[in-house]
């Protein structure tokens, strides 16, 4: 039998500020900070870009350029600049600036410039690429041969087996071919040194920056790189900045188990949910949606977009996977998932295809280039596939919907060039000013024990708690989560460590 294989694991032309005055080393990269941005109107933005070495240990060889985006602050005293970054590994800051309206509030945009850049490796940043889209739309809807008949992941034959280790090396040597040198280059550690390149040339002597998600580890390198230039860094949904691939797979699957729990809960509620009745058992309602997942590996669903993807048990994984995310996509899943019990996957197909930015003509944004190879390059993986198999086993118990198949997600990071790898290094922040860490308590793709973990890690961390479901905290419907993060952004004072909202 085939199983399914899911993969995870987001005005006028104006000059730039001063540049800072202080760049770190021996003054070798002094230049990069002297630079200016050629500010240009983009709508109601500014854009511009700033280059930075390709390796920081060789500042005198080959530069990257780096995208950026500014939202003028509304008021007449700004603070200075706030930096945002929306997650990823992959996603875009200077897409998330065009949403700042809704990504912070009114009165941090009154005194922020709001500044968002895309990542070394994303986007318009010398983006990574890997597979192209016909490729990748083979890789996400991969099957391999399973034992039983509902194509269960923790059940992979030895034919399967080899299926996996030949998709994912495909996978990694399309990265080799098509980008080079740039994919030894895509660390964390070096996003965080771009990003203080950037707050030297906006003229802060202090960064203000609010990290989602992957963000947070982007923060996190931050503030245990140059904890002197930390003002106010808000680190929203953690991910554990030190823990390899394959655990982190696993330990989101576990967050992600959390939430669709939550969300059953919440659907047998209502009157018109396709799991059951009101008063029906949370496991009833999960077990018909395991029946549909493994109904779909036997039989794929029907699909109106009619571009020659099946919608199979890895489709169906993905859209149930992408509504997790926000609570806000619970009524759209609902929805999906009663046409998929009639036989229409068209829904889920297209929930899924958010996950991991397929537009509608069927190209991808390089999001799943960049997330693969940053999470390959930040830790070391284990090398053999037996590793994989069974901590797809372990994951399924904890897991049973999204375990095995999160555990197989880490696998390209098997085959990833050892010398791609960054060196281990424990982040504590030593010397930083307070770090805010806002956890909520079923996120779905940063299970709340990582923010807990990171709050405890950093010598200053600051927990701040949502009890609530729906990924990340910040701006997510809690007017007490939103006080505290806007009083620290503006005015730098931190709520008790341990407050719940």
């Amino acid at each position: 039998m085939s199983g399914a294989l899911v993969l995870l694991a987001v005005a006028g032309c104006a000059g730039s500020g001063d540049a800072g005055d202080d760049p770190p080393g021996d003054g070798e990269l002094g230049e990069f900070y002297q630079q200016r941005i050629a500010w240009e109107e983009c709508d109601e933005f500014e854009c511009g870009s700033y280059e930075v070495p390709l390796d920081y240990e060789n500042p005198d060889g080959e530069r990257l350029k780096i995208a950026v985006r500014r939202l003028p602050a509304a008021g007449d005293s700004p603070v200075g600049s706030l930096v945002v970054n929306p997650g990823g590994p992959g996603g875009s800051g200077f897409d998330y600036v065009a949403a700042a309206e809704r990504a912070v509030s009114e009165e941090v945009r009154e005194r922020f410039d709001v500044v968002g850049f895309d990542p070394r490796g994303v986007g318009r940043s010398a983006p990574v690429e890997c597979l192209d889209a016909e490729g990748l739309d083979e890789f996400y809807g991969a099957e391999v041969d399973t034992e039983g008949d509902d194509a269960d992941m923790s059940e992979v034959t030895d034919t399967g087996l080899e299926e996996l280790e030949e998709l994912n090396q495909e996978f990694v040597e399309a990265c080799e071919r098509n980008s080079g040198e740039l994919m030894m280059h895509l660390e964390t550690a070096n996003v965080a040194r771009d990003m203080d390149v950037l707050r030297g040339i906006l003229g802060d002597d202090g960064l203000s920056y609010l990290g989602k998600s992957y963000g947070t580890s982007i923060g996190a390198h931050y503030a245990d790189r140059f904890p002197d230039r930390v003002r106010a860094l808000v680190l929203d949904g953690a991910t554990p900045p030190d823990a390899d691939p394959l655990e982190l797979s696993v330990q989101q699957a576990e967050g992600f188990e959390t939430a669709l729990r939550s969300f059953v809960a919440d659907c047998l509620e209502g009157a018109d949910c396709p799991l059951g009745e009101p008063g029906d058992d949370v496991d009833d309602g999960v077990a018909e949606l395991e029946d549909l997942l493994a109904s779909a590996a036997r039989d794929p669903l029907d699909s109106t977009l009619d571009d020659g993807r099946e919608v199979n048990r890895a489709r169906v994984e993905l859209g149930v996977t992408a509504a997790m995310y926000e609570e806000s996509l619970w009524p759209r899943l609902r929805s999906a998932l009663a046409d998929a019990f009639d036989g229409d996957g068209t829904g889920l197909l297209e929930l899924g295809d958010r996950l991991y930015d397929r537009r509608p003509d069927g190209d991808y944004e390089n999001m799943s280039a960049a997330l693969i190879s940053v999470n390959c390059s930040d830790a070391a993986s284990p090398r053999d596939i037996e590793s994989y198999e069974e901590a797809s086993v372990e994951a399924a118990e904890e897991s049973p919907l999204f375990g095995a198949s999160f555990a197989w997600g880490a696998l390209p990071c098997a085959y990833w060039p050892e010398e791609a790898v960054a060196e281990p290094v424990e982040l504590t922040g030593e010397g930083a000013d307070p770090v805010l860490i806002v956890g909520t308590t079923r996120d779905s793709a940063t299970p709340y024990v990582w923010s807990e973990e990171l709050a405890e890690q950093l010598e200053s961390g600051v927990l701040l708690t949502r009890d609530g479901d729906g990924h990340t905290g910040y701006r997510m419907g809690n007017d007490c989560v939103d006080a505290a993060v806007d009083e620290y952004l503006l005015r730098t004072e931190v709520v008790e460590d341990g407050t719940v909202c």
